[in-house]
């Protein structure tokens, strides 16, 4: 197969967390598409295992479902050049009021590759130590632990919808869980 060429970038929207673009694309006959992207800076989540082997969530609300959500604490990268595992361990903390020491990666998601460039690292942490809750203003997050199989079941109901979530549960079951 032949490349596309992109022939133009336009933004449209800047936003405080993504950008809205315009492409203009040439297929291999020539012919000129119009493609929507939304550029993402990145970001990283984490799965904390507490030493009962329980996996610590957190349910909030989630606009653009207007529900609550259950799901693995998360953020954005603070720029494009932090380390994913410099902003799992901060996310950690401030979702959860945990810290650790022990981060290991898990898996590297792409979540809407058809017009969105986010990429997510997402780690494990063990040998948590409680800390202090640290949201942000207007975040409200309960935090709950789960067994791992009790999470599977979640996905297979589609109680879990989330795709970061999803992928790192079904990772980690498949790497530790069984």
């Amino acid at each position: 197969m032949k490349p596309l060429k992109r022939l133009s970038r336009e933004l449209v929207y800047k936003g405080a967390i993504i950008d809205l673009y315009r492409d203009k694309v040439q297929d291999q006959d020539g012919h000129i598409q119009d493609y929507d992207f939304i550029g993402h800076k990145g970001a990283a989540a984490v799965m904390p295992v507490t030493d009962e082997g329980k996996i610590v969530m957190v349910r909030q609300y989630r606009n653009a479902l207007d529900r609550f959500t259950l799901e693995i604490p998360a953020g954005g990268l603070n720029g494009v050049d932090e380390p994913g595992i410099v902003c799992a361990a901060r996310e950690l903390e401030e979702e959860t009021g945990y810290k650790s020491d022990e981060l290991e990666h898990l898996i590297t998601i792409n979540t809407t590759i058809a017009f969105c460039n986010e990429k997510i690292e997402i780690y494990v942490a063990r040998n948590l130590q409680k800390s202090k809750q640290n949201l942000d203003e207007g975040e409200y997050v309960d935090v709950e632990e789960y067994a791992i199989e009790e999470l599977v079941e979640k996905v297979y109901n589609t109680e879990i919808l989330d795709a970061k979530t999803v992928a790192s549960i079904m990772a980690y079951y498949n790497k530790f869980g069984r």
